[in-house]
């Protein structure tokens, strides 16, 4: 039996007026989602466990079916795992965002998107001008990147409370700089520092000539140290391959033993190489039997409040990914799908919620439990509903014991 996992992430959302009063999800043309509904089965997953902030790194765990509550130690440290940074007991990793800030409010939690190439020119001089022997930034990609710092003080650093750039667009920044301790105030001259550098870096020159958002400061939050997590061989008896751009999901999948597979093209942003993605997975499933192919698009399009292009990256998803996928499997092959999204990212409130999000499973010995569609509101009309990410993988994968 193959496994194929698909997480559009943020996907989920609520109705909007100018769609009339549809979803994304809704207004969108979901052929092959829709025909994995009428032939599968359709429910909600409560991938955020009460209390627990509504972030991918979340998210993505849950769907993974790994216990959030049981397993998390920061996103960061995530993160840190996928660029093979090993942590040791007296470090603390932080994620560390290229924003853009003007008059002290969040314009901008990625600075312009900012290349990859660009951001790593940014992170060297950070290197080169905070000379401090217990501080390191290290480059990832686009605007996301991270910063360990060596202390004896790890618990009071997991402790300051950080807020996340993307849950502040447009609002000033004073209520949400890292607060809670004395250590607060290190990350506080840590990103005054960075503002400093950043102010007649020539990148930053480029970048306002073209008209482009510059990365003003960096932006510390998601911290936290070393995990641990069984290998998923171990918990579901699969050898098995994760496919995403982002460093955080990537990072995931090492810790869990799962091989991480680069495809060309693939960004993180609208202009990712959905096909490939298709391509490659179906190339690792010739020698494994679980592969997880994660796609940011959604998600960007909902921090951006861009209804039309989550629309779009949702269409592609489902003719590139979904299609290619189908189009390559006999309708019955010894085979499984399972497409859900991470969490919600609504386009309204540009921002990740803990709502259930929808999930449609299909293939080898699932029966229809008779919806048409897959969307937000044909999920709940199905009246099932998983407590946790653990559980559906276990029904997904066959191992409910």
């Amino acid at each position: 039996m193959k496994y194929i996992v698909i997480v559009p992430d943020g996907m989920a959302d609520e109705p909007i007026d100018e769609l009339g009063h549809k979803t994304p999800l809704e207004a969108a043309r979901t052929t092959n989602m829709d025909y994995l509904a009428k032939n599968g089965q359709l429910g909600l997953l409560e991938s955020i466990p009460k209390g627990m902030h509504p972030g991918s790194e979340i998210g993505n765990l849950s769907l993974l079916g790994y216990r959030p509550d049981k397993y998390f130690t920061g996103r960061a440290p995530l993160e840190a795992a996928n660029l093979g940074i090993d942590l040791e007991a007296d470090e603390t990793v932080f994620r560390c965002n290229l924003v853009t800030i003007y008059d002290d409010v969040m314009k901008d939690y990625s600075a312009g998107h900012i290349s990859s190439e660009e951001a790593a020119t940014l992170i060297e001089s950070l290197n080169q001008n905070i000379p401090e022997d217990f501080v390191r930034f290290y480059a990832g990609k686009s605007y996301r990147h991270l910063m360990v710092l060596k202390t004896h003080a790890v618990k009071q650093y997991v402790a300051v409370h950080c807020t996340p750039p993307h849950d502040i667009l447009g609002k000033k920044i004073d209520k949400f700089l890292p607060r809670g301790n004395s250590q607060a105030l290190t990350l506080l001259k840590l990103m005054e520092r960075s503002q400093k550098i950043f102010d007649q870096h020539p990148t930053n020159q480029v970048r306002v000539d073209l008209g482009v958002n510059p990365a003003t400061s960096i932006w510390l939050w998601g911290q936290g140290t070393k995990p641990q997590l069984p290998a998923f061989r171990e918990l579901y008896g699969l050898d098995g391959a994760i496919i995403s751009a982002v460093d955080l999901v990537n990072g995931i999948g090492r810790l869990a033993g799962l091989e991480v597979i680069s495809v060309p093209g693939a960004t993180g942003y609208y202009d990712t190489n959905y096909k490939g993605k298709a391509e490659y997975a179906l190339k690792a499933l010739e020698t494994k039997d679980f592969v997880f192919i994660h796609v940011e698009a959604p998600d960007e399009a909902g921090h951006n409040g861009d209804a039309r292009a989550k629309i779009s990256s949702i269409e592609a998803i489902d003719s590139e990914i979904l299609g290619t996928v189908l189009n390559h499997f006999d309708p019955h092959a010894d085979l499984r799908i399972l497409v859900l999204p991470d969490h919600p990212t609504p386009v309204k409130k540009r921002t990740h919620t803990a709502d259930p999000i929808p999930f449609v499973m299909y293939g080898k010995a699932v029966a229809s439990n008779g919806q048409n569609v897959y969307n937000e509101r044909s999920a709940k009309d199905a009246k099932l509903v998983i407590k946790n990410g653990e559980d559906l993988m276990r029904r997904f994968t066959n191992r409910n014991v």
